[in-house]
């Protein structure tokens, strides 16, 4: 996720420059061809002919055209390469610390991990409704509607996690926008992806694929462990 926040604020720098070079071309051009014309004493002897051929650069330059796409392309090239070794990084198999089996039911999430070849019990984490909130022993506004579940979901602080998914029914689509994590649950199929928590807190997220009925009560709350910080050693 954080090289994605990185490729972001370094594409939006070029986005910044391309964009106010553009704004300054359409002022200059605002002011050499459509203020002449509408203010006549602008021309004072110029008739259209004369004033276009004066400002041919602009249009009929092939130092210009040569230089707008020589340039395009270098920035093109400067975007490409690290949105490459980021698509790169985020699909490499990384050695994990422990796994962790995601299936996506209608409406409901599954998880089973695994740590050193030893299965943990699989547990259900179903979306907790506003009366259950009320219940609870804390304020309501402490807890974010529609994305608190009766079992969370824990992860160790600075290691690295092997997520599998896979859905029992039909499409569901795992997403926790923080993490960087969004990854479709197809049945039949198994697919992988990894994290590395380096942030202690909860993280929330929603199944992102149109499932049913119920599509918007498959919430996803993630913690942030550091008790766990040692789990890799236990």
């Amino acid at each position: 996720m954080e090289g994605i926040i990185y490729l972001h604020n370094y594409v939006m720098f070029y986005l910044i420059i391309i964009f106010f070079f553009v704004l300054s071309l359409l002022v200059l051009i605002y002011i050499e061809f459509y203020l002449p014309f509408h203010f006549p004493k602008d021309l004072i002897t110029l008739d259209k002919r004369q004033f276009f051929l004066r400002n041919s650069k602009f249009t009929h330059w092939t130092s210009l055209e040569l230089l707008w796409t020589f340039f395009p392309s270098l920035i093109l090239l400067s975007i490409a390469f690290p949105s490459f070794s980021l698509l790169y990084a985020m699909d490499e198999v990384v050695i994990p610390s422990v796994t962790l089996k995601v299936v996506g039911h209608q409406w409901y999430w599954s998880y089973d991990w695994t740590f050193q070849n030893e299965t943990f019990p699989e547990f259900d984490s179903f979306m907790l409704s506003e009366s259950e909130l009320l219940s609870l022993n804390f304020p309501f506004h402490y807890y974010p509607r529609l994305l608190e579940t009766d079992n969370i979901l824990v992860f160790p602080l600075n290691q690295v996690v092997r997520i599998i998914v896979t859905a029992d029914d039909v499409l569901h689509s795992w997403a926790v926008p923080a993490l960087g994590l969004k990854i479709d649950c197809v049945p039949g199929r198994l697919n992988q992806v990894h994290v590395k928590p380096i942030r202690i807190g909860f993280y929330y997220g929603q199944c992102s694929e149109l499932c049913g009925v119920n599509h918007g009560q498959m919430p996803i709350q993630v913690a942030v462990d550091p008790m766990l910080i040692s789990f890799e050693d236990d």
